[in-house]
């Protein structure tokens, strides 16, 4: 489990927020860290407090990092070539859960292809009783190399609504899942959108993407500011 928290932030000081980070297939939290540390500048990943998890299952087969990064790799869980079948979904899901119990709360998720599809899952199968019925609303999310599941029985309940939450897609002009987070965005009440013209990678983000990304962290951040104080002002009266 790595961390960019660091210590405790100072009483007074202004919350950042939290999120849990969900990695690629055959991949890492570690491998993650490095993928976004290595491309977001400082002043972006200082506004956030990001922790970053390794998926429950060792890699089950050859990983497309195994090379560029080092050992180990995880997947979240096993599906078929078509992506309709899902295997140990069910433990996958009740992982996370048990990960925001002992590292939240958490504000929000961020996940990287296997970990995006899981991340915008998730506040769908939440909202249904389905998943994550332990732990706070998840309020909003970072998605990059998205897409949606497509097996219907699990989208039919992950995507019911539209998902309320503010949301950040990262779309890659050569990402194979190009088509699919374009129509993920279709289903999200409040996307922010950053397009570049890589692959299925975590980007480096240019002048322009950083535009937006610092208004996705304006919006955050108030919102975050405003559930603190709310959660302060319960505080005090029940005291």
């Amino acid at each position: 489990m790595g961390s960019l928290g660091g210590d405790a932030e100072p009483q007074g000081a202004r919350r950042r927020p939290r999120f849990l980070c969900l990695h690629g297939f055959r991949t890492s939290g570690e491998i993650m860290r490095k993928q976004v540390l290595g491309k977001w500048p400082a002043d972006v990943t200082a506004r956030l407090d990001l922790v970053f998890a390794d998926a429950p299952f060792p890699a089950e087969g050859k990983s497309d990092v195994d090379g560029i990064f080092d050992p180990p790799y995880y997947e979240w869980f096993q599906f078929d070539k078509s992506f309709m079948e899902y295997r140990n979904f069910d433990k996958c899901l009740a992982y996370i859960e048990e990960l925001m119990i002992k590292d939240g709360p958490f504000d929000g998720l961020m996940g990287f292809s296997q970990g995006s599809i899981l991340s915008a899952a998730l506040p769908g199968l939440q909202e249904q009783g389905l998943a994550l019925t332990r732990v706070p609303k998840v309020k909003y999310l970072i998605i990059i190399g998205g897409a949606k599941f497509q097996s219907p029985t699990v989208a039919s309940k992950a995507y019911a609504n539209k998902i309320a939450c503010p949301s950040l897609h990262f779309i890659g002009e050569n990402d194979f899942l190009k088509v699919h987070g374009e129509k993920l965005i279709e289903s999200c009440v409040d996307p922010f959108v950053i397009r570049h013209p890589k692959g299925h990678t975590v980007p480096r983000l240019d002048d322009e993407s950083l535009v937006v990304m610092h208004r996705f962290l304006e919006k955050i951040e108030g919102e975050v500011l405003e559930y603190s104080s709310k959660d302060v002002n319960e505080t005090e009266v029940g005291m």
